[in-house]
């Protein structure tokens, strides 16, 4: 039995998919809601503990990595093989700085305490202690998604390399930019959310 590319329905598995996502991350995000309306002076205060440095600077790492990863769909269609390398190359770079950016914040926030039942948080206010709680878990769950687009964007740059990815056969390509796209629209959400709570 021969076997035909569906595009379409590729596609709208993709769509599918990225619901089941978005629905996981809602969910995270109803429930941070319902607890900062029990406890808001204490997630105030726990925002104050969080360097915005690092969720500003995150923030532009993602939103330029996700240009470079539209641009390189672009590149790809026009047969430009070194230009889309390139650019999924640098989104991937830009991703990886993203994570050593979290590594670096999670390291400096261990070393003081602060991390789920730890003697500090056993001891803070239950508000503070959830606080942190859902930083860990959220930014956590995020970044996790964000070294399975990191191994995708990998994938599709030694596809295009292979030229098993061309201009007649993008699909693996513009999905995993789709992936790509909603990670930067999920930390779009979570930065607020934590770094500019007042």
């Amino acid at each position: 039995m021969e076997n035909h590319p569906d595009p379409k329905g590729d596609k709208l598995g993709m769509w599918l998919f990225l619901y089941t996502e978005i629905m996981l991350f809602t969910g995270l995000f109803i429930l941070y809601a319902a607890y900062f309306k029990k406890y808001p002076e204490d997630f105030i205060k726990g925002g104050k503990d969080l360097q915005i440095i690092f969720g500003a600077a995150n923030t532009i790492l993602l939103l330029v990595s996700s240009c470079a990863v539209a641009a390189s769909i672009t590149a790809v269609r026009r047969s430009n093989k070194n230009l889309t390398v390139g650019l999924l190359c640098a989104a991937w770079l830009l991703g990886g700085i993203f994570l050593f950016n979290k590594y670096l914040e999670w390291s400096s926030k261990i070393r003081h305490g602060i991390y789920p039942n730890s003697p500090d948080m056993a001891a803070a206010a239950p508000g503070r202690s959830l606080f942190f709680d859902l930083y860990y878990i959220i930014t956590g769950l995020h970044g996790l998604h964000l070294l399975v687009g990191m191994i995708l964007l990998s994938v599709c740059a030694v596809m295009v390399q292979m030229e098993k990815i061309n201009a007649q056969k993008y699909i693996l390509l513009e999905n995993s930019g789709l992936y790509w796209h909603l990670i930067d629209l999920i930390w779009i959400f979570i930065f607020p959310l934590f770094y500019l709570i007042v």
